[in-house]
């Protein structure tokens, strides 16, 4: 909202810079961040209030009218990735936020590959083997019922990438609702070796269109992001890519975001040539979140086995998935539990109901259980938003 509000500018000086925090406006709408310390004292003061969000970031959102909706140029970075996905907000003046994101792709790819598999042995079930091959019920579709997301380029998105994208589209609306986003930076993946694509590269055509009804959006090769980045002095762990940390993907998002404001200049003479930086882009802290969507299994007719413990077991298979639970929570949702004397938050997974115990599996946002706790232990902190934030 005020142009002072970014403190230091100098890179050099970035140290010295505390964290924004988003300010939104009483009708909605995104202003430049400010301090924490002036974001207090309007809590302080009753003239602001704190601002949910599905991201889990602090922000307030100012009650009465503010001085000026003037904003500055502020950036979202995207370094795609099949696994991992790595999100940077930046303005000229400042780090607003980083985001690690744990794609859906192995979830996704898993739960495709069992419902074929049980598709599959439903069909050989219905067909009687003991009649002639062309009395046997191989019936014709009655209708098409593969959905397939067509484009304008006459590729269709198999159903673990296009989970791979949508979760980083929603993670940049989120986004938008805190920042006053007026341009998009997005890695271009080019595949390596004669297999001519890789699962980063499909849909990235389809996610640029999509990106593009958002705001306006650029492209950038890895070798590019990798030379500002490391002029930057940001920070890359290779090792071990799926460690949640700045190191491993924000910090690309980030320097893909400072790359609208920083760029490379050529020069040349009559005996040498080089080039240089130009431009100002402070790297500062910054919020870290790590992003995720709960793998909740939607309910299924019943479980792929069935009950062993019931007088006959191969006419009784368990009840499977669903979204509810008989206690008042839902599958996703936020919630803080108690269990000797240790508090516990995390988001509800699963329930186990019997006759001697009750309970609620809780699990962290890398969807690994924390524990099963009785549901008098828990305390409902937010309602599922289809997104784990930590």
């Amino acid at each position: 909202m005020h142009s002072s509000d970014f403190g230091v500018s100098a890179q050099s000086n970035a140290s010295l810079t505390v964290k924004r925090v988003p300010v939104i406006s009483p009708d909605g709408r995104p202003l430049m961040p400010t301090k924490p310390s002036r974001a207090r004292r309007w809590l302080g003061r009753g003239l602001a209030r704190i601002y949910p969000n599905d991201l889990n970031v602090f922000a307030i959102q100012l009650i009465n009218e503010p001085s000026g909706y003037d904003t500055q140029d502020v950036v979202i970075g995207i370094d795609p990735g099949k696994l991992f996905s790595g999100v940077g907000v930046q303005s000229s003046k400042a780090t607003l936020l980083k985001l690690h994101l744990i794609l859906p792709f192995p979830n996704v790819t898993k739960k495709m590959t069992a419902r074929r598999i049980l598709r599959r042995a439903r069909r050989g079930r219905r067909i009687n083997r003991k009649l002639p091959y062309d009395q046997r019920c191989h019936r014709a579709k009655r209708f098409d019922n593969r959905r397939q997301v067509e484009t304008k380029h006459g590729r269709s998105l198999p159903p673990s990438i296009r989970a791979n994208r949508q979760l980083e589209l929603r993670v940049v609306r989120e986004a938008r609702r805190l920042f006053p986003i007026s341009n998009i930076v997005y890695e271009y993946i080019k595949a390596r070796g004669d297999k001519g694509f890789s699962p980063a590269m499909v849909g990235q055509k389809v996610m640029l269109e999509w990106l593009e009804k958002i705001a306006p959006t650029t492209t950038q090769l890895g070798w590019q992001t990798s030379n500002l980045r490391q002029w930057l002095k940001l920070e890359k762990d290779k090792a071990n890519k799926s460690k949640a940390c700045e190191q491993t993907h924000s910090n690309d998002g980030v320097a893909l975001a400072a790359s609208h404001f920083i760029k490379w200049k050529d020069w040349h003479s009559s005996n040498a040539q080089g080039g240089y930086w130009e431009g100002e882009a402070a790297i500062t802290p910054a919020p870290f979140k790590v992003v995720a969507k709960p793998n909740v299994y939607r309910r299924q007719l019943h479980f792929e086995n069935p009950d062993s413990n019931k007088p006959n077991p191969n006419q009784y298979r368990k009840r499977k998935g669903g979204t509810i639970t008989p206690f008042g929570f839902r599958r996703g949702d936020f919630v803080q539990a108690e269990k000797a004397g240790k508090v516990y938050r995390g988001w509800v997974g699963g329930h186990t109901e019997t006759a001697k115990s009750k309970n609620v599996s809780v699990y962290d946002h890398n969807w690994k259980r924390m524990g099963q706790f009785s549901p008098n232990k828990i305390k409902l902190l937010k309602r599922s938003c289809k997104l784990c934030s930590a």
